[in-house]
C-alpha cells in the first residue's frame, strides 16, 4: 500500500517546473525491449523490472507511462514514478515515444501530441500479452493528452484494455498552452525544448533531405512556429492550427467512460488556468484535481530543495483505492 498524505507545497509556478528540470536523479537497472511497429519502424520500452518478470502470464500489476515533450525513461517524473512502483511489487514501463529513447527513428515522421492510434496498439499489445494481470497507463504531459485524447475517442472500448488512466499537467487546449508559452518568461521553457526539437529535426534532414523547410524551422521562436515548419507538416495536418485542433484532448473528455485523474495545477506555465476543464466538460468516470500549486509536473512538497515524491504517491493512491 502506497503512503499518500496532503501535500505542503514548495510555493511558486516557475520554481515548481524549473526545480525538477534540474533533478538528474540516478538512473534505473531498465530492462528494454525494442518493438517493430507496424508501418516499418520501431519503438523503445524500458522496463523497470527484473526480465522474468515482464513474462507473460497472471502477477504483479502493470502499469506503463506515456512520457512528456521531449521526454525519456530518464525523466525526473519517470524514475520517480517507476521507483514507486517497485516499492509496492508492480511492474513498470515507460514507452518512448519514436525517436525519444536515444536513437532516431527510421521513417520521416516523429511523434505528436495527437497519436492516439500510436497510444492504441501500444495498449493493445501491452492487452495480448499481459491479459491476466490489472493494467492502468499513466500520461504525462504531451502524453497525457496523447492518452486522454484515446480514452475519449475509445469510450467503454477502452475498459477491455486498462483499468484505469491518470493524466498529469497534460496540455489539454494545445492552442491555449501553446500561445501562453509563447509570451512573458514562459518563454524561457519554449526555449528549453527548441533547442532538442530543432536538434532531433536537423538529423531528421540529414536522413530525409527536403523533408521540411529547414530555415523556417531554424527560424522558428515559438512552438506555434516551429509546429507550423515540422511537426504539422511532417504527420500530414494542413498547418499548426489544424493540428493543435485535432490533436487537443480537451473535446474528448466527455466521451471517457473508465476511471481517470486528470491533475493539474493551477499556476501551471504550460497551460492557463482559464483553459482548465469544468465538470460539465467531462464524463463521469473523470476525476478533475486542480490544486493551486504544482506548476507544470513540478508538484515539489516539503522545505526547500523540497521532494518530488508526491507525484507517484498521488497517481497510485488513485489508481488503488479510488477506482
Amino acid at each position: 500500500m502506497i503512503a499518500y498524505e496532503a501535500p505542503t507545497w514548495l510555493p511558486g509556478g516557475h520554481a515548481q517546473t524549473i526545480y525538477p528540470l534540474l533533478i538528474r536523479p540516478a538512473p534505473l537497472p531498465y530492462h528494454r525491449e525494442r518493438w517493430a511497429t507496424p508501418d516499418g519502424d520501431f519503438i523503445d520500452v524500458d522496463w523497470a523490472a527484473p526480465p522474468q518478470s515482464v513474462r507473460a502470464g497472471p502477477g504483479r500489476p502493470l502499469l506503463v507511462l506515456f512520457h512528456g515533450l521531449e521526454g525519456s525513461s530518464a525523466s525526473h517524473y519517470a524514475v520517480s514514478l517507476m521507483r514507486a512502483l517497485a516499492a509496492i511489487g508492480w511492474t513498470g514501463a515507460v514507452v518512448h515515444f519514436r525517436g525519444c529513447s536515444g536513437e532516431l527513428n527510421r521513417l520521416p515522421r516523429a511523434y505528436h501530441s495527437g497519436d492516439s492510434e500510436e497510444i492504441d496498439w501500444v495498449l493493445r499489445r501491452l492487452q495480448a500479452r499481459f491479459s491476466n494481470r490489472s493494467r492502468y497507463a499513466v500520461g504525462v504531459s504531451l502524453g497525457g493528452n496523447v492518452l486522454l485524447k484515446w480514452l475519449g475517442e475509445r469510450g467503454t472500448a477502452a475498459s477491455d484494455v486498462l483499468q484505469a488512466a491518470a493524466a498529469i499537467s497534460a496540455p489539454l487546449d494545445l492552442a491555449a498552452s501553446g500561445h501562453h508559452l509563447g509570451r512573458n518568461f514562459n518563454r524561457l521553457y519554449t526555449a528549453y525544448f527548441l533547442r532538442t526539437l530543432k536538434r532531433s529535426a536537423r538529423d531528421r534532414l540529414r536522413r530525409f533531405p527536403g523533408l521540411f523547410d529547414e530555415q523556417r524551422m531554424a527560424a522558428a521562436r515559438t512552438l506555434y512556429e516551429f509546429d507550423d515548419a515540422v511537426t504539422a507538416p511532417l504527420h500530414g495536418f494542413a498547418g499548426v492550427d489544424d493540428y493543435w485542433r485535432r490533436a487537443s484532448s480537451k473535446p474528448w473528455l466527455a466521451g471517457i467512460r473508465l476511471p481517470t485523474l486528470i491533475l493539474n495545477a493551477t499556476n501551471d506555465p504550460f497551460l492557463p488556468a482559464s483553459a482548465l476543464p469544468s465538470p460539465h466538460d467531462t464524463a463521469r468516470a473523470v476525476r478533475l484535481e486542480f490544486p493551486s500549486h504544482g506548476g507544470h509536473v513540478g508538484f515539489v512538497v516539503g522545505r526547500p530543495p523540497g521532494s518530488i515524491a508526491w507525484l507517484p504517491q498521488r497517481i497510485l493512491h488513485f489508481l488503488q483505492h479510488e477506482v
